[in-house]
């Protein structure tokens, strides 16, 4: 816990640009495209339509 009292007050700034530069990365691969024909199956299977 000492950890949080020492970091600085915008250490959460790092952590969001890297998940953004993490998803900018993964989009630019064609990752999202698989996630979403993913995500669309899995829905349609649950409502029973697929």
């Amino acid at each position: 816990m000492s950890f949080w009292r020492n970091s600085s007050r915008y250490a959460w700034a790092g952590g969001a640009l890297a998940g953004v530069l993490f998803l900018g990365l993964g989009a630019a691969q064609g990752q999202f495209d698989v996630i979403w024909r993913k995500a669309v199956m899995i829905c349609l299977e649950c409502i029973g339509i697929g």
